[in-house]
């Protein structure tokens, strides 16, 4: 019998090294880093080859993250994280069957998460069979037949989960939720259930879609950007571009955030330099340094001082929303030291910041997982909508809500099928296109996933991508789940910890990226 492992990551014993905080975001250094990242890992051919198919039209969609092409594309349309990304996927390092001969799980189990992805892309499929230590080729037939074989053995189709990255393409997720579906089941949790789910869920019951309203050509008209639990720099960095053009444009940009970051003070394109440009563009006008957790408490008090300004679009109000009387009177009764106390910002900021908004035409209110990862952050995204259509800043050139998304088709994977608790007309258009019956009962989230392997309720794990056990929250409860289902199947291009806390029996399954 396998000796039970809670899943954590090895502790790191190495020195943290503090370097000082840079001034400018991007710039010479930026360009250097993504040429140095590509040519370690792929080669000097393999690296112009690729980046060059970056983000165009007739090439392939960056991994990085989720921001938008532009309409006109340079033949550089990719940042420095999106070269690493490819370099990632890219890379000539290949895991094979000699390097599972040399490592055993045990073995692995005891290196790094870096180390484990720094080995290379998966070259063929391998089976853990019961009780084994080491995993073992396998032909793709007989994986085939030993997936096809569990699937049927289950009492009923309850029995099946199937998790889904937002890695995968739109065409590859719509297939597989349509085979899911086929066998008779809704269980589809995927990776959105552990970022952006309140933003659908919040998005939905304010303005009837779990979407964002705008479009990049939007950020050229807004008068006011607000950035909001987002580090732009860091995690989206092609969105300093947009809010650079902005800027030029004359809008304004508060960030709200705890820390401040780079990317938000000062930004200098790399390709800025081919035309001689080498000024850099401070970005954010202010920057509010609102306490973890503060943020409903600074949105209400925005809003409230945008009621003692008058500062509202009644005629908005009055003809595209509801229950606006008891939302003035429910601010009315928020105390304004209260505010101030929650949300750590001085009354006199938060007035700041309502001016702002009240000078505001059109206004785009940005979020990221600063909102959603809060246990409040399906009521906080609400406060940010209210915000937005107290100004009428919805349906509106230059305004609208953006919910900032990661994985670079998070969105593209719901909208094709990939979802636990479809709508019923959702399922009748689907059942049109498909010409199958599709089963209505809704079926498990990620969390209601682990819940059921918890209660010996789930046979088979078929894992889309990602990199479940370390996505999901409390890895051990997670890994001690994982370790009670008869068959787990991971469809992976690299290594990961999810291959190496498993189910009775484990399959890897190699893919090509997109």
């Amino acid at each position: 019998m396998k000796k039970s492992v809670d899943g954590r990551t090895p502790l790191d014993s190495n020195r943290l090294r503090l370097s000082k905080v840079k001034s400018t975001a991007a710039g010479v250094s930026a360009a250097i880093s993504s040429m140095n990242h590509g040519i370690r890992k792929m080669g000097v051919t393999r690296t112009v080859q690729s980046l060059l198919m970056v983000n165009q039209k007739d090439g392939f969609d960056c991994p990085g993250c989720a921001w938008p092409d532009p309409a006109h594309r340079t033949s550089f349309e990719f940042c420095e994280n999106g070269a690493k990304a490819v370099a990632d996927e890219a890379m000539k390092a290949k895991v094979n069957a000699s390097f599972f001969q040399k490592h055993s799980v045990a073995d692995l189990l005891k290196k790094s998460d870096y180390w484990l992805n720094s080995q290379g892309r998966i070259a063929q499929p391998m089976i853990l069979e019961a009780n084994a230590s080491h995993y073992t080729p396998i032909e793709w037939d007989d994986a085939f037949r030993h997936i096809a074989s569990s699937i049927q053995s289950m009492d009923s189709p309850e029995r099946g989960v199937y998790y889904t990255s937002g890695r995968t393409s739109n065409e590859a997720a719509f297939l597989y939720q349509a085979l899911v579906r086929a066998l008779g089941t809704n269980n589809l949790p995927d990776c959105s259930n552990m970022c952006h789910e309140s933003s659908g869920k919040a998005l939905t019951q304010t303005i009837g879609i779990g979407k964002g309203t705008v479009h990049l050509e939007d950020f050229n008209h807004s008068d006011l950007i607000l950035v909001i639990g987002q580090n732009p720099g860091t995690n989206h960095p092609r969105m300093l571009t947009a809010l650079r053009d902005a800027k030029k444009r004359g809008a304004k940009i508060i960030s709200i955030n705890p820390l401040p970051e780079t990317g938000l003070k000062r930004f200098k394109h790399p390709q800025d330099y081919m035309t001689g440009d080498v000024k850099s563009t401070q970005l954010a006008d202010l920057h509010v340094p609102v306490r973890i957790g503060g943020d409903a408490a600074l949105l209400k008090g925005v809003m409230k001082q945008l009621l003692a300004l008058d500062a509202i679009n009644r005629d908005f109000i009055d003809s595209k929303t509801r229950a606006f009387e008891e939302f003035e009177s429910s601010l009315s009764t928020q105390d304004w030291q209260q505010i101030v106390n929650d949300s750590g910002i001085e009354r006199e900021m938060i007035q700041e910041i309502a001016q702002m908004c009240a000078d505001s035409k059109a206004t785009i209110a940005c979020w990221a997982m600063g909102l959603t990862q809060h246990k409040n952050g399906v009521a906080v995204i609400q406060e940010v909508v209210n915000l937005l259509l107290m100004g009428g800043h919805i349906g509106r050139l230059g305004a609208g809500v953006c919910p900032v998304r990661g994985h670079s088709n998070v969105q593209g994977d719901r909208t094709v099928g990939i979802w636990e608790a479809p709508s019923e007309s959702f399922l009748a258009k689907m059942e049109q296109g498909l010409q199958f019956e599709l089963p209505r009962k809704h079926g498990y989230d990620v969390v209601h996933s682990i819940h059921a392997m918890e209660e010996g309720d789930v046979d088979v794990l078929v894992c889309l991508g990602g990199n479940f056990l370390s996505a999901t929250p409390d890895t051990p409860r997670t890994a001690k789940a994982i370790q009670t289902v008869g068959l787990t199947v991971q469809i992976s291009t690299k290594l990961n910890r999810s291959h190496l806390v498993t189910g009775e029996t484990a399959l890897i399954l190699p893919v090509l990226g997109r």
